[in-house]
């Protein structure tokens, strides 16, 4: 089967929306199985539509995706089961307890039952949700929210998770928890695809990063590497060298819509 190491391979992605947008350029890119991916660019860039085309929530205009060996568009039921995503789109029922929505999630996935009690136990522990699981997550705060969210997208232990903007609004302690439990998910062996605005959750937990713009990819590589290939140093000034685009526009862009409503940025 899959034996190339890359868990992730996208070749020639494109996305043209009617009326002739091209959102995303013809992307080429491999994700190394077990690493900690970083997908950065500013907004409009054509980060969330490559996202959302690789865990087949929008349909690619052309290219190829294969995540485990397995081809996105004919066989998606494969690929189903290797990923989760904790998108910004996805939303939460207010009217379920956390315990309720993971054990839906677990039955939407066909997992036995015994396991799906198991993976609700270990999950909300891990999440750190354990005292308030059976409260409406109506009641939740921004940070308990994200991080029922990355329990739910991780109920089935896929090899692939997908993270888009996971700490977006978040103060720094609800931050750090979701950067352990990131870091602790992806030392047991778990692949991580992370888009983010924040360049120090970048720095601090990717081993490559990719800058998207204009629907292309304008640079990559380790932080490291990146830093030496755009004589730059921090990786704010590499993004700002290769996407003309200051940190500063963005937070005041994401700032401006109320971080908690999960409407398409």
């Amino acid at each position: 089967m899959h034996n190339s190491g890359m868990i992730i391979e996208v070749k020639d992605l494109a996305k043209t929306y009617p009326g002739g947008v091209e959102a995303v350029r013809g992307v080429t890119f491999d994700v190394k199985e077990g690493e900690f991916f970083g997908f950065l660019g500013p907004n409009g860039a054509g980060k969330t539509t490559t996202m959302n085309m690789l865990v087949n929530l929008v349909k690619k205009t052309s290219g190829t995706i294969k995540i485990d060996g397995f081809d996105v568009e004919h066989q998606p039921a494969e690929v189903y089961k290797r990923v989760g995503f904790a998108m910004q789109e996805i939303g939460l029922d207010e009217t379920a307890t956390a315990r309720e929505m993971l054990e839906l999630h677990g039955r939407l996935y066909h997992l036995p039952t015994k396991r799906i009690q198991e993976q609700i136990a270990k999950l909300l522990k891990l999440v750190e949700l354990e005292k308030v699981a059976d409260r409406y997550a109506s009641t939740y705060s921004g940070g308990m929210r994200r991080r029922l969210d990355l329990a739910l997208s991780l109920i089935h232990e896929p090899r692939v998770l997908f993270l888009d903007e996971p700490t977006q609004g978040l103060d720094p302690h609800a931050r750090q928890l979701i950067w352990n439990h990131l870091r602790d998910l992806n030392r047991r062996g778990m692949t991580v695809f992370l888009t983010t605005h924040f360049m120090e959750e970048a720095e601090t937990l990717c081993e490559r990063i990719a800058i998207m713009d204009q629907g292309q990819i304008v640079t990559h590589g380790t932080v490291p590497e990146l830093l030496a290939k755009h004589n730059a140093k921090n990786l704010e000034e590499v993004f700002l060298s290769t996407t003309g685009s200051s940190l500063a526009d963005e937070e005041v862009n994401t700032k401006a819509s109320d971080p908690y409503v999960r409407g398409r940025r």
